[in-house]
């Protein structure tokens, strides 16, 4: 690293860091909100597995319906407001899909924030990239980190008013006006101009140093491969979560007979450990490369994990969803970051792919686990979790080895 590099960031930088911060803490914390109600929904609407997984699918369904959009909205619009934009609009599809009386109308409404989160997920990483351009250095997994704490502090929200009898209604409709708040507020301090401006050469180290716009070389079939081995490294991150989100709460419920309060802390307890790996991941990444750390948290989640669903406790349930959510933690920030700068491809053509196309994971993964779950049980189909750690340890050599 140069004396450049390493230059104490504008104070306009810090603040649209910590806005870009609040962003992600907001999209972390709504749809966290909603989770721990799925066994009540599940329960209120009278359907079994398989018709909740399809239910539930829609989320990711609406996501990669509208993925392909937010490129032209970030480009049309800026990327701070349509992070915001998409946040408010995610508040209201999860609200309706807490007060929903009919699975069409529960499906229809996760379809709606389902969308609205894909423009907010691509737009709050490409300004989060922005700012790391300034930084001069990776600050993306904190960014991530962040959003595991608003995903724990929305579930602990969830799990609180459960606890103590609060409606589905008053619940989610307090969540979206507070987080929308807070967004609107974090739009303030996002960076101005283009999304395309010039960043401060001083900014740029050798890891940021991405072609200008102008440059779009016919992508090579090497860049192709590369790609489609970062999709399946982030597709695979995006399984464990929804494994989290999708089946924590009603395994622990329905197959291991844990409270209510008690089944929320599953999901809690993947976020929790998620936060902790995004913590310390930019560090280990600059020791160690994010080749390595790919691959030793993949074993971290398929052991951890495979053995909770070997010998099934309460207990070690928990611990097995928080080692799979630490094991998991830097692989879609590192898929985004390589995808971001990969050769032969237009400035944000790497993130925008791969950000839709590992939605398909989240998109597939309810209906499969539901129908396996059906077919033999909720314990069979979460073996998806210690399969997505194999499948990461196959394709992590894509990512780069430690740099000097």
């Amino acid at each position: 690293m140069t004396v450049d590099v390493l230059r104490r960031p504008a104070l306009a930088d810090r603040r649209a860091r910590v806005a870009v911060a609040v962003l992600f803490f907001t999209n972390g914390a709504l749809f966290a909100n909603l989770l721990p109600r799925y066994p009540q929904i599940k329960a209120d609407l009278g359907i079994g597995n398989a018709a909740y997984g399809l239910a539930v699918a829609a989320f990711p369904a609406g996501a990669v319906t509208a993925g392909l959009a937010a490129g032209i909205l970030v480009r049309r619009f800026g990327s701070a407001r349509v992070a915001v934009g998409g946040t408010l609009l995610t508040g209201v599809g999860i609200l309706a899909a807490g007060l929903a009386d009919s699975v069409v109308v529960f499906a229809g409404a996760l379809f709606l924030a389902g969308a609205m989160d894909a423009f907010t997920d691509v737009a709050q990483n490409a300004h989060g990239l922005r700012v790391q351009r300034r930084y001069g250095r990776s600050v993306i997994n904190s960014f991530h980190a962040i959003w595991s704490i608003g995903a724990v502090t929305g579930g602990s929200m969830a799990a609180a008013a459960i606890a103590l009898g609060v409606a589905r209604g008053p619940h989610l409709l307090l969540s979206a006006v507070v987080f929308a708040v807070a967004a609107c507020v974090a739009l303030r301090y996002c960076l101005p101009g283009p999304e395309t401006e010039a960043e401060p050469a001083a900014d740029t180290g050798a890891e940021d140093s991405a072609p200008p716009p102008s440059r779009a070389p016919a992508a090579s079939l090497r860049t192709g491969w590369v790609l489609a081995a970062l999709v399946l490294i982030a597709t695979a991150g995006t399984l464990v979560e929804d494994a989290g989100m999708s089946w924590a709460t009603l395994y622990l419920s329905d197959s291991l007979h844990a409270t209510a309060a008690l089944a929320a802390s599953g999901y809690v307890a993947l976020v929790g450990a998620q936060f902790v790996g995004r913590i310390v991941g930019d560090r280990l990444v600059d020791r160690f490369g994010q080749r390595a750390v790919a691959r030793s948290g993949a074993l971290i989640a398929a052991i951890g994990m495979g053995l909770a669903l070997a010998v099934p406790t309460v207990p070690g349930t928990v611990l097995g969803f928080a080692a799979a959510g630490f094991g998991v933690a830097t692989l879609v920030p590192a898929a985004m970051h390589e995808a971001d700068e990969l050769p032969g491809l237009k400035p944000g053509s790497g993130l925008t792919l791969v950000s839709w196309l590992m939605r398909l994971g989240f998109l597939l993964s309810p209906p499969v686990v539901g129908l396996v779950a059906d077919a033999t049980s909720l314990r069979v189909g979460l073996l998806v979790v210690p399969l997505a750690g194999l499948l990461v340890l196959l394709c992590a050599g894509v990512l780069r080895p430690r740099r000097d």
